[in-house]
């Protein structure tokens, strides 16, 4: 429950898709935005052949959300009271340096955390647009607006947790663990067992009674090779 104290959004940087560690920069906005977007947008294949009907979308993958913002800079002295030398120049170039400066070391930007009462989305910046919007008598820029389009990111591991995908037309890597059999590990995932000398063909194994713990294998797509 909100305690009625104001807060302002912030957008973090880190320089890992872990968000671990110290943030390398940390911008919080002059103004708090009027509203902000997130997408859902899943996506289908549709296949048709020459001369047939209309075909049922056969659905494919959720790609990551993504994140519509904008970002207010002033520098009239509305916000703030404040009026600054150089507009809003410094400003942009501040958050510019945060959201989308290449970082040579990384060979990558940053990935971004940004919070704001119930919002948290963690992403990368796909595409940003600076719309100039008032100036100043010798042609300065003092307000602008910032579009920005996150697309949201998630570690593998938590990925693979959230899908749990067990359906026997994906692609399935396994670690063996103590007590597995090739036989019992083809069930867990395509629901048969009998697919098993096709797997230890496909991973080289001669002996698939004798598996060894954290050995890596293999499971193809079932519609694929069944």
């Amino acid at each position: 429950m909100s305690d009625g104290t104001l807060k302002k959004l912030v957008i973090e940087a880190y320089d890992n898709p872990k968000f671990e560690g110290d943030a390398t920069g940390k911008f919080t906005t002059m103004i708090n935005p009027e509203k902000y977007a997130v997408v859902y947008k899943p996506e289908y294949k549709e296949e048709q052949g020459e001369g047939t009907s209309g075909t049922q979308p056969k659905f494919s993958k959720i790609p990551p959300q993504q994140l519509n913002l904008d970002i207010l800079f002033d520098s009239t002295g509305v916000i703030d009271g404040q009026e600054y030398k150089n507009g809003i120049i410094d400003k942009i170039e501040e958050f510019k340096g945060i959201v989308f400066e290449y970082k040579g070391e990384k060979h990558k930007p940053n990935y971004l955390k940004v919070s704001w009462g119930a919002l948290l989305f963690k992403g990368v910046l796909v595409d940003m647009s600076i719309e100039f919007k008032l100036f100043a008598s010798d042609g300065t820029p003092i307000r602008a607006n910032a579009k920005l389009a996150l697309k949201g990111t998630i570690d593998d591991d938590l990925r693979v947790a959230k899908e749990n995908n067990q359906s026997p037309d994906l692609t399935h890597y396994r670690k063996v663990k103590a007590g597995d059999t090739l036989p019992l590990m083809c069930y867990r995932i395509y629901g048969d067992s009998k697919y098993y000398l096709e797997v230890a063909k496909i991973n080289n194994i001669a002996v698939f009674r004798k598996l060894a713990p954290g050995q890596e294998l293999f499971f193809p797509p079932l519609q694929k090779h069944a």
